[in-house]
């Protein structure tokens, strides 16, 4: 076993031998099923008064996609706070100095912790979306819509363990750039739910803003998700392709873990 390997396990070691994992899990899975639940209610019963549901989507598949993927406006959010955890309580508490002797290259110990981030983030995409599909298909089927009509189901399921896995990566950028680890936390749970989405708004009201909102993390997360009700509103604005949104949140969560790296392998460890 080589000492990349190594690494990778150290940092899948540091999450899963505490309290914190199977919290987050169980919080993953019952909001999946809860929201999968809530928007099948709702847009269902949309669907069925007309005119006043325009918001609504209007084919099975696009209903089925949207309330899969409901639960992931909570699950993106516990993955940006494990990313800023995952290095924001070395620096807290003193431990990133042991981990960078056990494993002097810090270029090694800085993308073992982004391949461990990954696996993370897929990890809690598979307790969310078995928590929605499930729950989700039931109350599908139970008001006469077929939840697996559209083949593209699977490659928006596919995507979304990849969702959550850059958006951990967001995180871990955020828990460098900002030192102090619970100014990390509420500033970027503050921006990716309430400020972000709010911004995307503005923007969408104005001309040059329909051009900039699509590519807000949380636009493009819609956008790679295939739904039109993905974020935290149900406004109609311009949205890219899904594979043009996978490569915006991609850039993203590259150009904050690259950041949060170079600040690492640069900076004194005391």
């Amino acid at each position: 076993m080589n000492l990349w390997t190594r690494a990778v396990r150290a940092e899948l070691r540091k999450l899963f031998t505490t309290r914190l994992w199977w919290g987050m899990a169980i919080a993953v899975l019952l909001s999946g099923a809860a929201f999968a639940l809530l928007f099948a209610f709702v847009f269902t019963s949309a669907a069925v008064e007309g005119p006043q549901g325009a918001g609504a989507p209007t084919t099975d598949g696009a209903l089925a996609k949207s309330v899969f993927t409901g639960g992931l406006q909570i699950g993106y959010l516990l993955t940006l706070s494990v990313g800023v955890l995952t290095i924001g309580s070395e620096y807290r508490h003193q431990t990133i100095t042991a981990t960078f002797l056990a494993v002097p290259r810090r270029v090694r110990v800085m993308t073992a912790k982004v391949a461990a981030l990954l696996v993370i983030g897929a990890f809690y995409g598979v307790l969310s979306l078995a928590g929605a599909v499930g729950a989700g298909s039931l109350a599908l089927s139970a008001k006469g819509h077929a939840p697996f009509a559209d083949s593209t189901i699977w490659r928006t399921l596919a995507l979304s363990l990849l969702v959550l896995g850059l958006w951990a990566l967001i995180g871990l950028g955020a828990g460098i750039l900002i030192p102090n680890q619970v100014a990390a936390l509420l500033i970027s749970v503050a921006v990716a739910w309430i400020v972000e989405p709010v911004l995307g708004l503005v923007l969408a009201l104005t001309d040059w803003g329909k051009s900039v909102s699509p590519y807000l993390p949380s636009r493009a997360t819609t956008a790679m998700l295939d739904t039109s009700t993905g974020g935290f509103d149900n406004q109609p604005v311009a949205q890219l392709s899904w594979w043009a949104g996978a490569l915006v949140l991609t850039a993203y969560a590259v150009v904050m873990a690259g950041l949060g790296t170079w600040r690492t392998v640069r900076a004194d460890i005391s």
